[in-house]
């Protein structure tokens, strides 16, 4: 069983991120969280008291790269100044979540 467990897991990532910029009022964490899901990826998302927005989001490399790419531009109306990443341990998330 556990080794059913392990393959699920393989070539899975996790990353910490945190965007600044105007990115709070603007359906930036609704908007992760749609684009996320619709490329299968899992985590949470949540406005920061400072006005940036950070996260936790786990997924295959691929997918990752491309949500990664899409926190530099952010939905319409954000403008989004800088994302940091960083690796984290894998964690398992059960979908995406507004916190």
């Amino acid at each position: 069983m556990s080794q059913s467990r392990d393959s699920t897991e393989v070539g899975l990532k996790t990353v910490y991120f945190r965007v600044k910029g105007r990115v709070q009022g603007v359906f930036f964490r609704a908007s992760t969280r749609s684009t996320a899901e619709k490329i299968g990826l899992s985590g949470w998302v949540k406005n920061m008291p400072d006005g940036d927005v950070e996260g936790m989001v786990t997924g295959p490399e691929k997918p990752l790269q491309e949500f990664i790419a899409w926190l530099h531009h952010g939905p319409k109306l954000s403008s989004v100044t800088a994302v940091e990443i960083s690796p984290h341990q894998v964690e398992q998330f059960s979908g995406f979540e507004i916190r």
